[in-house]
């Protein structure tokens, strides 16, 4: 059996993984990092990446078939337009190839060490790797573990067949004629919506009494109202039971009365867990919080030595989370004083329209006891947004209402997400109302519709 030493081991080359080991590399640390697939995790390769490519080659081809039909408000027209799917995965499989060769890039310029294979813990300070040729023992000081999730999967409807998660829904070589969608949260809707742009005939079943339960229904109107629009059918308070491949229907169970659902794919989005099985957790035995790994504000676990970042460690399950966690856990073990002090970290629904939130809803805040004043600003009354034909959604602001400090930021319409980055901004900067309403936003711009909602908490919008 080969054996190395190093200085800083870290288990998983996903977002948080891979960011922790450059980071670490950078600061002259003796690293090595341990993956079994491919540099960049779920995220990069099957997530991510890959479905927002997918999503964007949707809202395309859909914008042309609207066009064809003559109902482009534009005066657009074409005839009979038609998408080739397998070589639209094949775009998709060249940006995650790149981004994929980028990283491993990244990893050697920062002199750290890539060993591919399958970790499994032996003690707190030991690993053995499964690789291509053989056994790999690995020593190290310190251990950071960062493997990831994996989709969840229902007992009665096992993955295999028709039956796909998001890993094999963003590698379909042609569009389905129909798709029934188990799960109405944000990767459900976004790729459900996706499928139908393409032409599928989607259904989605929620088991909630209305679609992505984790947000507030004002945020969540305008894709239910989009949904309808795309010829989506919603089935809420919904729960499937099985699947005939014979007939290709999915049976379920909707208010307590039975329906048959056309289904040439089945595809389940009804969440993710944590990696933890396989990677020998049981022979360091970690404390858990139900079945994450139990971290304090320096992702320490309850043994000396040994980190956790990312989705192992519980919500909110998000890239850029791990991406932090990664490289503050870095840091640490090169000596630095850090501690996870983030106000918010963002949330970002690429459905249609997107969802952006940051910081704490209106009834978050009214839940800690806090008076506040809210602040809504309409796209409708948005120019930039008329002009790109996407008026439906609003900026909205919450602040303290005593000292005017901003404590949340929500958002609902047609590429919300690219201002994600400033609603966070103010957040950890501890900005006011008055900050806000008082810079100057470049017109015509969606971002008018942060500083109006600012200005309309403070009781003097201007342009509504």
């Amino acid at each position: 059996m080969k054996e190395i030493s190093c200085k800083l081991l870290v288990i998983g080359a996903g977002p948080g993984g891979y960011i922790c080991a450059i980071r670490a590399g950078q600061l002259g640390i003796d690293t090595v990092i341990v993956e079994k697939a491919k540099a960049g995790g779920t995220c990069l390769n099957v997530g991510c990446i890959p479905s927002k490519a997918l999503i964007h080659a949707a809202e395309e081809f859909h914008k042309l078939r609207s066009a064809a039909s003559g109902r482009s408000p534009l005066g657009l027209s074409l005839a009979n337009p038609t998408i080739d799917l397998a070589r639209t995965i094949a775009w998709k499989d060249g940006i995650v190839g790149r981004l994929n060769g980028g990283v491993i890039g990244l990893l050697k310029k920062s002199g750290v060490k890539a060993v591919i294979g399958t970790a499994r813990f032996v003690d707190g300070k030991t690993v053995d790797v499964e690789t291509e040729i053989g056994l790999q023992r690995i020593r190290a000081e310190t251990i950071v573990i960062a493997t990831g999730s994996a989709p969840v999967e229902l007992p009665d409807l096992p993955f295999g067949g028709s039956i796909i998660s998001s890993t094999e829904a963003l590698s379909l070589k042609s569009v389905p004629k129909s798709i029934a969608v188990i799960g109405g949260g944000y990767i459900g809707l976004e790729l459900g919506t996706a499928f139908a742009k393409l032409g599928s005939h989607v259904t989605v079943l929620e088991a909630q009494p209305r679609i992505l339960p984790l947000y507030d229904a004002d945020l969540t109107k305008p894709i239910a109202k989009r949904l309808g629009e795309l010829g989506i059918e919603v089935f809420t308070q919904t729960v499937a039971k099985s699947y005939s491949a014979e007939t290709g229907s999915l049976q379920a169970e909707h208010n307590g009365r039975a329906i048959d659902v056309a289904a040439e794919k089945v595809l389940v989005t009804v969440g993710r867990k944590p990696v933890t099985e396989g990677v020998g957790l049981e022979e360091i035995d970690l404390d858990r919080t139900g079945r994450f790994i139990r971290i304090d504000d320096q992702c320490r676990t309850s043994m000396r030595g040994i980190y956790a970042i990312g989705d192992v460690t519980g919500e909110p399950m998000l890239a850029h989370r791990a991406m932090a966690q990664g490289e503050m856990v870095a840091e640490i073990v090169a000596g630095h004083k850090r501690n996870w002090d983030k106000r918010c970290i963002p949330a970002v629904c690429f459905t249609d329209p997107e969802i952006v939130t940051a910081g704490l809803s209106p009834d978050e805040a009214r839940a800690s006891g806090i008076e506040i004043k809210i602040g809504q600003f309409p796209f409708q009354a948005n120019g930039r947004a008329m002009t790109t034909l996407a008026e439906d959604g609003f900026v909205r602001i919450v602040a303290r209402a005593d000292n005017h400090l901003v404590l949340g930021i929500q958002a609902v319409g047609h590429g919300v997400s690219e201002l994600s980055a400033s609603f966070s901004l103010a957040i950890e900067m501890g900005a006011r109302l008055e900050d806000i309403a008082g810079t100057i936003h470049a017109h015509p711009t969606q971002s008018e519709a942060f500083q109006e909602s600012a200005l309309k908490a403070l009781g003097h919008a201007l342009h509504i």
